[in-house]
């Protein structure tokens, strides 16, 4: 007996539109405010061309070729088309959490589908890492049109539910990853941070680039809760029932250090580190990572 041919999910279908959708309305909006385009360094040797977006640097444009073809075409260079970004997501447990209608997971997958969408229309190559425990799904960088939709489609199955083993995960990625490249780390980071600060060590031994977006509720940061309240606990955490006014000092002041430590460790190890609440802009995820790109070190780009 043949087997049964599996038909996609129209509905996990429609959520991925949906993500397409938010990824090009947030890309070509924040693009339409550039008045150039920072994402490229300088190069001498050229490769090809390729049409030009708004929000490209006019001065690159090929004037010979749009003479002959009535459109405008950059000149591509050799560092130009090889950026390799793998977009390491979390799919923790800890990631369902929000305060209000967006989770910290659901954030987290318009940021990444959003820098997919802005890196494949560059022409760089992107690939993808989703894990909680262990890597759930794992994409090569590509740059290939229909490696938007993969990775789209990847984000849409995921169900967060599982706790986090960050240094097995990045260890893996090192391992796989050939070629340097910059790796971009989405997660909460309620992980131990030993095993957080080994895997970003080693992932820079290994002469990757690396990035991480901490992405936080605004509740985890303002902790603005009043009467009595039940804190359900995730990842393996307990519960806790109480008046959240006598832990609001406390909960801050180990809020705090916990920041300090993440941006003091990522520092001494050359990591880019942002804290993005779920209540800003994506913009802001956008910006942070066109700053990085533009200070990125020439022998960086691989």
């Amino acid at each position: 007996m043949a087997p049964k041919k599996t038909q996609p999910d129209p509905v996990f279908s429609s959520r991925a539109s949906q993500l397409e959708l938010q990824a090009r309305k947030i890309v070509e909006g924040y693009l339409t405010g550039l008045h150039r385009s920072p994402y490229f360094g300088q190069s001498v040797e050229f490769v090809q061309h390729r049409e030009y977006v708004p929000g490209d640097d006019t001065r690159r444009i090929d004037w010979k070729m749009w003479s002959k073809t009535d459109k405008f075409y950059l000149k591509q260079y050799e560092e130009d088309t090889n950026l390799r970004t793998t977009l390491v997501v979390d799919a923790s447990e800890s990631m369902l959490f929000g305060s209000g209608a967006t989770t910290k997971f659901d954030y987290s997958c318009i940021i990444a589908a959003s820098l997919a969408y802005l890196l494949l229309k560059q022409q760089d190559a992107v690939g993808m890492v989703v894990f909680d425990e262990a890597i759930r799904t794992q994409l090569p960088p590509r740059t290939q049109r229909s490696q938007l939709n993969a990775l789209l489609m990847t984000l849409d199955v995921q169900n967060p539910q599982k706790k986090s083993d960050i240094y097995g995960v990045l260890k893996k990625i090192a391992d796989a990853q050939s070629q340097r490249g910059l790796i971009i780390l989405i997660s909460d980071l309620f992980t131990p941070r030993e095993s957080l600060f080994k895997g970003l060590k080693l992932l820079r031994y290994r002469g990757h680039e690396v990035m991480v977006l901490h992405i936080l509720d605004d509740e985890e940061l303002d902790f603005t809760y009043a009467g009595t309240t039940k804190f359900e606990g995730m990842e393996e955490a307990g519960d806790l029932l109480c008046d959240p006014k006598s832990l609001r000092e406390g909960y801050q002041a180990a809020m705090t250090a916990f920041r300090e430590e993440l941006r003091r460790e990522c520092a001494r190890q050359v990591v880019d580190f942002q804290t993005i609440r779920t209540s800003e802009s994506v913009d802001a995820a956008l910006r942070h990572y066109l700053n990085h790109r533009l200070g990125m070190r020439p022998s960086a780009r691989m």
